[in-house]
């Protein structure tokens, strides 16, 4: 049994999840059940990895459980953000729109790094489904602002306007 996560069971699960698709449903869900298991039980790694596996085969309602109990148990940070952005995925596919709202909100406070753009794509796609559209195109637009060739602050200022109160 492996105490944590090393880097000989990285590269084996970084291999399993290259070839996820090339082999059935369930023989991929218990390769990466079996390498899970080699972690000690509970350990967030392995929580994390086993709902991931459940949606990627669109099992949303089976990772819900497992994500939050990876987080709960102190996911290490480079796994904290997509699994806060793979539940809060999860929770919008199982009608929890507002709730993945939430989470990805405040998800925008962290520290900036490379996933600030798939936080607010599922962040639109979650404030969308709850009903607030305007604020999902603003999300989207601002997202979509920084990488424009030209009017970039002009997008910028519409996205700002969609959500700003009316004078």
């Amino acid at each position: 049994m492996v105490t944590v996560a090393d880097e000989d069971w990285e590269q084996r699960i970084a291999e399993a999840w290259a070839s996820f698709g090339s082999r059935d449903e369930q023989a991929s869900l218990a390769l990466i059940d079996e390498l899970a298991a080699e972690l000690p039980d509970g350990d967030p790694t392995g929580l994390y990895e086993r709902g991931s596996a459940r949606d990627a085969i669109g099992r949303e309602a089976d990772a819900v459980p497992l994500y939050r109990r990876a987080l709960a148990a102190g996911l290490p940070e480079d796994r904290r953000r997509r699994a806060v952005i793979q539940l809060a995925s999860s929770l919008r596919n199982t009608g929890e729109a507002a709730e993945a709202a939430d989470l990805l909100a405040a998800e925008l406070a962290a520290a900036p790094d490379e996933l600030d753009d798939a936080v607010r794509a599922f962040l639109a796609l979650a404030l969308a489904d709850s009903g607030r559209e305007r604020e999902a195109v603003s999300v989207a637009l601002t997202a979509l602002a920084g990488r424009l060739p030209a009017y970039q602050r002009a997008v910028g200022e519409y996205a700002r306007l969609l959500v700003a109160p009316p004078r």
